[in-house]
């Protein structure tokens, strides 16, 4: 009877040990995507507290003067979108359901700093070449690792630093 063991989830000192107690071990190496070196990662704990204040203290911190914030539907992106510009924020939103013409208009003014937060859903974001990101933030958790990576790939380029933050319930 074979083992299947997995070497890219275990530190290589376990190795051997592990040897000891398999018999014909089938090794499955996984190499991931490696996220940006750029890019100081970190979490936000919610532990209960409203998601849109989160975000809204977060915003209103010295240093957050150029976000990304990445959500995982049109609707929840644009709602989100509105309550910011509610609450003072210059924000717009991308996604699928804008028009081309509205999407490189919000991509403009987010280039050129008339707005602090541009919001978008994954679909939207593909192909993203926006210099200068202070911050991404996810506000939704990404479908998967590929997700991530890209998201917070938006951050942190041409040897500048940049924040990824990502909130968890």
């Amino acid at each position: 009877r074979q083992s299947l063991f997995f070497s890219a989830t275990l530190p290589r000192q376990v190795l051997p040990i592990a040897q000891t107690f398999l018999r014909n071990p089938v090794t499955v190496s996984v190499k991931s995507q490696e996220t940006a070196q750029n890019v100081e990662q970190d979490i936000i704990k919610l532990a209960g507290r409203n998601k849109v204040d989160v975000l809204h203290d977060l915003l209103a911190e010295e240093g957050f003067d150029k976000v990304l914030v990445f959500g995982r539907t049109k609707w929840g992106i644009e709602k989100l979108s509105k309550t910011l510009q509610q609450r003072g924020f210059k924000a717009l939103a991308i996604h699928g359901n804008k028009n081309q013409n509205q999407r490189q208009r919000a991509l403009d003014q987010f280039k050129n700093q008339q707005i602090q937060v541009l919001l978008a859903t994954d679909v939207a974001s593909r192909g993203l070449d926006i210099d200068d990101v202070t911050h991404v933030i996810n506000y939704d958790q990404p479908a998967s690792y590929e997700d991530y990576v890209h998201r917070i790939g938006r951050t942190g380029r041409a040897d500048k630093k940049g924040k990824a933050l990502t909130f968890i319930e």
